[in-house]
């Protein structure tokens, strides 16, 4: 058995790691993480570790996906196989080449050629162990009967080098060459003949690491005397071949992955218009944004990027409230309100994700940190006690710490977004008109979305709504499932005044016993009340800082001169709608605070300035803070969320210095002032709204790649708008539009009409970028690398 980890990574370096599953040959991770991609990559890559606690974690496999291959595999559910993992295998980045073939005249007087090769540069070898390599290259000319081998210098501490060397190799002519008016290279002299390039990090002390390598064949001079490309670096087949690939198992991906390319505004207009008219359509099936979810392969590719432009327009309110009436419509029972999977609610679960993440924190973190950071044990199943458990005082145990949190939940009403309760109020007064007869379904239709859709799913996965930095250990994942069952428990029998219990498992449904009470059902229907009242909230807004987000990095001390390792020391950092602070470890006083409306800038730093990757600096009223992420996806984040937060700060520079003030001077322009104005404009563009985190013309081009991937779709439903407006006799089993939602087919009709014709009004930019994108690029140039064959 064995301790199984994953990590996804853009070519090697990691973005991402799921947490260990425990002594399984067969781990089941159930894990997801949305990511924007920051840079260019060729490879995305998952790699699948044995967890070792005194030895370096075993890599079992991996499976890499080339990027122009990824989408083939979007959207569907795939099993991989794992391939071996060694350093020939691991290869990343390209290099730039310069071949020339010169003529030469010998002592003697006979003319022979001279190959002149030129290596100037590499870009994006990979990381070696988190740190950049130090290259060098080894540069051979091989031919059946010859390889002379020469060397470059070994560059320090660098994924770029800048080589600039030059090699010069004798090309022997054969016997039969005479001499030409004009000099031409002959085809069976260099025919067999190749340059390789071989790339190798410096091991010093150790065995140096293989890094990639091009093979060019000299031929390429055959038209000309001068060749000049980049070449992407490829791995060296060094006996793979006769490793058993099958024994490594297999790793099962869902990976969905989508590249827009997001037009200036003003080619937005029409669409978006449409889709903001949506909550207005009656009835709300006739609406464009009901019609996008209708014709989606998957709801959830519509879901979110309908829920963000609604939301940051202020229409998502009506339209949520009007779509969750056509769901109670199809409602029968009572007791089942709200808990399918329909557009109501995954708009709903969308929303709460968006503008709950700072409810959760102030009223969840606190006591979801003293569950993870204490060790008791609340195992009350008998048949996974271990051995020494008592199971009364674990019964104790997970009684005190499901208290504390339904305690905190139903105290937080005050703390809970305007929005969120202006939804619940809807649903309630909906719910009572639908079912007049239940008292009760008034709270069942909040509670299905607060406890069971929000406060529930965040106390058994709170990593994934960054309550907490690491996933929990087994034996605390266990503990936040027996609370989460029980809190959601609580939340739908108070709202459902029931008198059992809904536990299928004996020993759980033994555990709420000590629940059954009066008092739990009264809190409930009081928070309830509370959260679903328009009176007791303000309009808008909360005087408390927002949480914006938190985590570990490195950061460079301030205000000293020597350069080193030492000078840079791990922080945690968090920052809110207020001020970015950094802490010796979560949850300790702050060493150091910068208020937001302090930031001048916030930029990245060139790497050559400490010889570090994914750098970037928060400048400020004092000393720029230089900061280290731990990955490239984690620095865009946190560049992300400053600028965004401090956009509108009155003294924003229009300038800065892309590299560090070091020894007296700037690294970039070499001032030796360090007040001196910045040599680069910044990148920040205008001050915009930064309440939520949205690119309205980004989800407004999704939208438009939705319509346009579901054409198909659209095409039946509105030949079924047709077929309904025409049919005049019974419906029996109408299968051409059984599937889709039409109320009003006329209206349906005109909106479909609609889409249409923005449809293909868009299409035409999108195909000239696509024109023009294809052919700008010459292949050979560092934008579109050549490929070279693999041994």
């Amino acid at each position: 058995m064995r301790d199984c980890f994953c990590t996804i990574n853009l070519d090697q370096e990691e973005v991402y790691r799921t947490q260990v599953v425990e002594k399984s040959l067969s781990p089941f991770f159930s894990e997801e993480f949305y990511f924007e991609i920051p840079r260019t990559f060729q490879y995305l890559s998952f790699y699948v570790y044995d967890k070792n606690v005194l030895q370096r974690d075993l890599r079992i496999g991996k499976v890499a996906i080339k990027k122009e291959d990824l989408c083939n595999h979007s959207g569907k559910e795939t099993w991989f196989s794992l391939q071996p993992v060694d350093s020939n295998s691991e290869v990343q980045g390209k290099v730039h080449l310069e071949l020339k073939l010169n003529e030469l005249i010998t002592e003697n007087g006979t003319v022979c050629q001279q190959l002149v090769v030129h290596i100037k540069a590499c870009h994006g070898l990979p990381l070696i162990n988190g740190q950049s390599c130090d290259p060098y290259a080894t540069v051979s000319l091989v031919g059946p009967s010859r390889n002379d081998q020469k060397k470059t210098k070994v560059k320090k501490k660098t994924s770029n080098p800048q080589f600039n060397e030059i090699f010069y190799f004798e090309v022997t002519r054969s016997s039969s060459y005479t001499r030409k008016s004009q000099f031409q290279v002959e085809e069976e002299d260099i025919e067999k003949l190749e340059i390789r390039i071989d790339l190798w990090n410096n091991g010093n002390l150790v065995q140096d690491v293989f890094l990639g390598e091009i093979k060019v064949p000299v031929n390429v001079l055959r038209t000309d005397s001068s060749h000049q490309a980049w070449y992407l670096l490829q791995p060296r087949d060094n006996g793979n071949k006769s490793s058993k690939t099958d024994d490594l198992g297999s790793l099962r991906l869902n990976i969905c992955y989508t590249e827009d390319c997001v037009l200036p505004s003003e080619y937005y207009g029409p669409l978006k218009t449409l889709l903001l008219k949506s909550p207005d359509v009656q009835p709300i099936s006739a609406s464009a944004a009901y019609i996008l979810s209708e014709i989606c392969r998957d709801k959830n590719d519509a879901v979110l990027p309908l829920v963000r432009l609604l939301l940051h327009h202020d229409k998502l309110v009506p339209f949520a409230t009007a779509v969750a009436e056509l769901d109670l419509k199809d409602t029968q029972d009572a007791n089942t309100i709200f808990r399918g999977n329909s557009l109501a609610t995954r708009c709903l679960d969308e929303m709460m994700k968006i503008v709950g993440g700072h409810y959760l924190k102030v009223t969840l973190k606190p006591i979801l940190d003293e569950i993870c950071d204490s060790s008791k044990s609340c195992e009350i199943d008998p048949i996974k006690l271990k051995e020494g458990d008592n199971v009364e005082n674990n019964k104790e145990n997970l009684r005190y710490y499901v208290d504390k949190l339904f305690n905190t939940i139903v105290k937080s009403s005050m703390s809970c977004p305007t929005l969120m309760c202006d939804i619940f109020y809807s649903l309630r007064q909906m719910a009572t008109q639908r079912f007049p007869n239940d008292p009760h379904v008034q709270y069942s239709a909040v509670s299905s979305f607060v406890f069971l859709r929000f406060f529930a799913v965040a106390v058994v996965s709170p990593h994934t709504f960054h309550l907490r930095p690491h996933h929990p250990d087994a034996q605390t994942i266990r503990t936040l499932t027996l609370i989460s069952k029980t809190i959601q428990t609580l939340g739908t029998w108070g709202s459902l005044s029931k008198s059992k219990s809904s536990f299928k498992e004996t020993f759980m449904c033994e555990f709420f016993k000590m629940f059954q009470e009066e008092g739990y059902i009264i809190a409930v229907k009081k928070f309830l009340d509370e959260i679903s009242s328009t009176e007791t909230k303000e309009s808008s807004g909360t005087s408390e800082p927002v949480h914006l987000k938190e985590g570990e990095m490195y950061k460079r001390a301030q205000g000293r001169t020597r350069i080193g390792k030492k000078n840079f020391k791990k922080r945690w950092f968090c920052l809110t709608s207020r001020e970015l602070t950094y802490h010796k470890q979560p949850g300790k006083d702050a060493i150091y605070t910068i208020p937001v409306k302090n930031i001048l800038a916030v930029e990245k730093l060139e790497e050559s300035s400490f010889n570090k990757k994914n750098m970037f600096q928060v400048i400020h009223t004092e000393k720029p803070l230089y900061v280290q992420a731990n990955n490239c996806v984690e620095a865009n984040e946190w560049i992300d969320v400053l600028c965004r937060v401090s956009r509108c700060n009155q003294n924003r520079l229009s300038f800065y210095h892309p590299s560090a003030y070091i020894n007296g001077n700037w690294l970039c322009c070499q001032e030796t002032s360090e007040n001196t104005l910045g040599c680069k404009p910044c990148t920040a563009g205008v001050p915009a709204d930064i309440q939520i985190d949205i690119d309205e013309d980004r989800e407004t081009e999704r939208i438009y790649s939705l319509f346009t991937l579901s054409l198909l779709k659209l095409q039946k439903m509105e030949e079924a708008c047709g077929t309904i407006a025409v049919y005049q006799g019974p419906q029996k089993e109408p299968d051409d539009y059984s599937n889709f939602v039409i109320e009003d087919s006329v209206t349906t009709f005109k909106t479909i009409q609609q889409i249409k014709s923005i449809i293909e009004k868009l299409d035409e930019p999108h195909e000239k970028y696509r024109k023009k994108r294809s052919s700008s690029a010459k292949y050979g140039s560092k934008e579109n690398p050549i490929v070279g064959k693999a041994s």
